[in-house]
């Protein structure tokens, strides 16, 4: 929730910039003076560079920043740790061609780098239209061989074009460094750089450089654990590995103005610029996911946001301080059940859905094959894994780990990952293994197969005769199917969900008895029931008379079968026969937050903790829809009623019926049938149909006011006020009783 509220505020307020811009000039030729206040260096519409004041400060800095679009976002800076107190400085380029920023007279307080050794007859500074400040020589053909450029000497912003990485022939790194804060430019405590040690990957240190988030390893479209980067006509990122150079760069594809920052409070965000809103859009923010931080459950051990406690050991370990483990200190990691040991059997575990592990004790080969992989490995007693360097064209390359592995973190990484454990490990926790072991199991699988011929002969005509009794019910078994070919490609999803039959839910809720109904909303009513199992669950069903109908009932299905989260209600199953549309779902005892928010009695067992904890759990399932999952979903019917609290009053957003998804960089959609409850709609999707993840935040809003007041919105009145919540004077506010 920190996070959340961090990068909204940081969003909104940009750092405001003085300056004072007279006359724009392209270039400074050698020992050309350029006075603060009197002169700006322009690069056509887009960057200009000159001195400037950070909001609240008197101190005199060189930068760069945006010019007509998103004016005053300060890109680069100069002298970040040398600023000047006055106005007045002057900036040169001298005839070494290094740059020169002095104070009262001839004082240098501050230079660029530049071989002393070397003048150069006509050196010339330039502000390139890429936001580059290059200095070349003047007399030179070659435009890009540069005495000198900024590109080489980030500071916080990674604007498209720029390398993140390290030159191993030049000796240069390219690293990002944090502001101190919002508007003190000087060194802040968070870097951002390339490591070279094994195969190369991205970290973000923190205060002490202590590790704090890692980006990595690269598989030839992203870094793993990250959402796809799918091909888009926005921008393109490619991570380059060679023997000259190692290095991370963006290229924008549009005129779309979008810029990497790592931020004062060490988060690293993706922001574009909004032109109808004249702000920046947080397009991405590394803090949202706690399961980021980097090594939070130890080695082998695996971090999932969506469980409580987050924390687990991966199948064959156990925690190696049992004590600390249970008390939330994961830092020790797990260990092994049974210790490797190269004179046994030994093969290879092989899982996917886990981001891959810290690759700085790792080699890697490109050219080598998967299987050519297995065997270097086998031949390494140290070697503790391999996968695939590259996933494009069915996988290639070969890397392998060294000695314990570190950060795993639960996500939608479809790329294969072969982990070294006893074979007698294996064999007893059923645990998939390698490619060599496949063989193995084939050559018993044909055997076997001949001895089920029979069967399967035998089997053959029982199982026509039951499909052809369940041909009516389409839909049954493990996976979701289509009734309408307007959701036949919806098959090619892999939904893993239980269908449940009529008779198991009849006998669950005791033939939908009055005295299980729990409540009755627009999909239909709601029943506690229990399985034979003893398990209880909550069944949906759809009603004759209900506005709505199969189209929120599949949507429903395939948006929460998709989704994991603690803050999210969890689909058990769903059950279609002939007309009936029935969902169901984990049961919440404590019901739903209207029950208790807008009853006087009940209103009283929420004290100010609590609701603080509902409204951070919400938070946390909205931002998980909308940016952590691989589906972004829009909800479009966020209020008190579709929030369910289970037995720790933990808040679960429910009811996805009318939630529509969107792609990897669809922003906004418009539909001309509004939907939602009024009150809680947006005005931009009430009045134009228009609507995005500023939909929910609207209704989330709304829902806040709600939580702090007590007071319904629609509902609300107060003396001769005759307005809603939202539109009532701040400076008249209503008489809370609970606060």
């Amino acid at each position: 929730m920190d996070g959340f509220f961090t990068s909204l505020l940081i969003s909104i307020a940009l750092f405001l910039l003085l300056f004072s811009p007279s006359v724009a000039v392209d270039s400074i030729a050698a020992n050309q003076v350029i006075k603060d206040g009197e002169t700006i260096v322009s690069a056509g519409e887009m960057y200009e560079m000159g001195f400037f004041s950070p909001a609240n400060s008197r101190n005199r800095y060189l930068g760069i920043w945006y010019k007509k679009v998103a004016t005053g976002t300060v890109v680069w800076v100069a002298n970040r740790e040398l600023p000047l107190s006055n106005r007045s400085g002057t900036f040169k380029v001298n005839s070494q061609g290094r740059l020169l920023i002095s104070c009262c007279g001839d004082t240098v307080i501050w230079s660029s780098t530049s071989s002393a050794f070397v003048r150069y007859i006509n050196p010339v500074a330039k502000l390139l239209d890429t936001g580059n400040f290059v200095v070349k020589d003047g007399n030179s053909t070659d435009e890009t061989n540069f005495i000198w450029q900024s590109f080489d000497y980030p500071g916080d912003t990674l604007l498209p074009g720029m390398k993140l990485g390290k030159d191993f022939v030049t000796g240069t790194n390219r690293n990002l460094t944090s502001w101190k804060s919002p508007n003190d430019p000087s060194l802040g405590q968070y870097v951002n750089y390339v490591d070279t040690n094994g195969y190369p990957q991205v970290f973000i240190l923190g205060q002490g450089l202590l590790k704090r988030i890692r980006y990595g390893p690269w598989n030839g479209i992203r870094f793993s654990g990250l959402p796809n980067e799918m091909p888009n006509p926005i921008y393109s990122v490619d991570f380059v590995v060679n023997q000259k150079e190692v290095y991370y760069k963006s290229e924008l594809k549009s005129s779309t103005v979008q810029m990497m920052r790592l931020m004062w409070d060490g988060s690293m965000v993706i922001l574009r610029w909004n032109n109808r809103s004249g702000e920046w859009i947080v397009f991405a923010n590394s803090l949202l996911d706690m399961c980021n931080g980097y090594g939070l459950c130890g080695p082998y051990g695996s971090c999932d946001i969506s469980k409580t406690p987050s924390c687990t050991c991966m199948d064959g370990f156990e925690p190696k301080r049992p004590d600390e483990w249970n008390m939330a200190g994961w830092s020790s990691g797990c260990q092994r059940k049974v210790p490797l040991d190269c004179d046994v059997t030994e093969d290879f575990w092989k899982i996917k859905g886990m981001k891959f592990p810290d690759t700085q004790k790792s080699w890697y080969n490109k050219s080598m094959t998967l299987g050519e992989c297995e065997m270097a490995c086998r031949k390494n007693c140290s070697c503790t894994a391999y996968a695939n360097l590259d996933i494009r064209r069915g996988g290639s390359g070969c890397l392998l780990w060294f000695g314990e592995l570190l950060d795993f973190k639960v996500c939608d990484e479809s790329q294969d990952l072969y982990i070294r454990m006893p074979a007698s490990l294996l064999k007893d926790d059923g645990l998939t293994i390698s490619q060599s072991g496949i063989k193995m199991i084939r050559v018993l699988t044909i055997t076997l197969s001949i001895l089920l011929v029979l069967l399967g002969l035998s089997l053959a005509v029982y199982v026509y005769k039951k499909k052809r009794r369940r041909s009516h019910t389409k839909g049954r078994g493990r996976r979701v199917h289509a009734l309408d070919k307007k959701y036949s490609d919806v098959e090619k999803d892999d939904l893993d969900l239980n269908f449940i039959s009529l008779s198991k839910i009849v006998k669950a809720t005791n033939n939908f008895s009055i005295d299980n109904k729990l409540g009755e909303g627009g999909f239909g009513p709601v029943y506690k029931g229990v399985l034979e199992s003893g398990q209880e669950i909550a069944v949906k069903k759809l009603s004759e008379t209900s506005e709505q109908g199969y189209d929120e009932f599949y949507n429903e299905v395939v948006c929460v079968a998709r989704l994991q989260h603690r803050n999210l209600v969890k689909l058990l199953g769903y059950c279609m026969d002939e007309d009936e549309r029935i969902l169901i779902y984990e049961y919440l005892p404590n019901k739903s937050l209207d029950l208790y928010l807008f009853d006087e009695t009940k209103s009283s067992m929420l004290e100010w903790p609590l609701r603080f904890d509902i409204i951070r759990g919400i938070a946390k399932g909205i931002l998980y829809l909308h940016q952590d999952s691989r589906h972004r979903i829009i909800h479009r019917d966020l209020k008190a009623s579709n929030i369910l609290l289970d037995r720790d009053m933990n808040p679960k957003i429910s009811d996805f019926g009318l939630a529509r998804e969107f792609g990897g960089d669809q922003i906004t959609d418009k539909t001309k049938k509004v939907v939602g409850t009024y009150g809680y709609i947006s005005p931009e999707y009430a009045i134009h149909g228009r609507y995005s993840v500023k939909s929910d935040v609207f209704s989330f809003g709304v829902l806040v006011l709600e939580m702090v007041s007590g007071r319904k919105n629609r509902e609300f009145s107060h003396e001769d006020v005759n307005d809603n919540l939202l539109g009532h004077d701040r400076g008249k506010p209503p008489p809370f009783s609970h606060f």
